[in-house]
């Protein structure tokens, strides 16, 4: 019986171009990684200060439907000491469509933190729900 032996393959010089090192280039892929974990901090960072929780805090108290109209919407808003709030109001009917939308400005008296408001929001037709979506520092 003979044994053969395995020897690596020799190829031409030149035939197949420069033979690549086992060592590949890190950086770039590294960079990048870094680049894209950064712009999505800053990003959520930025959204947060935007949409996350804010000093303004409503609270729904109730709604009438008053005609197919009119819905009015009783709510109650907690502010920072003496600084006014503009809230979204809307109606929507027992579907959750919406039927109205209204944006409203409330202001407390003196330095109060906690505004009790009652606005009436114009409907398309006869609501049903009565919505505070939120509200925020009024310019």
């Amino acid at each position: 019986m003979s044994e053969t032996h395995t020897t690596l393959p020799v190829y031409p010089p030149g035939r197949y171009g420069r033979r690549r090192s086992g060592r590949r280039r890190r950086v770039l892929p590294l960079a990048l990684l870094a680049l894209v974990i950064v712009a999505s901090l800053l990003l959520s960072v930025r959204l947060y200060q935007q949409y996350g929780e804010s000093d303004y805090k409503a609270q729904i108290v109730g709604w009438t439907a008053t005609t197919a109209t009119s819905m009015n919407i009783e709510f109650k808003v907690q502010v920072p000491a003496g600084r006014a709030a503009s809230c979204t109001l809307r109606a929507r009917d027992y579907g959750g469509n919406e039927l109205g939308r209204r944006t409203v400005v409330v202001r407390p008296t003196g330095d109060a933190t906690t505004i009790q408001a009652k606005e009436s929001v114009p409907t398309t037709a006869k609501g049903s729900v009565g919505d505070v979506l939120g509200c925020q520092p009024a310019d």
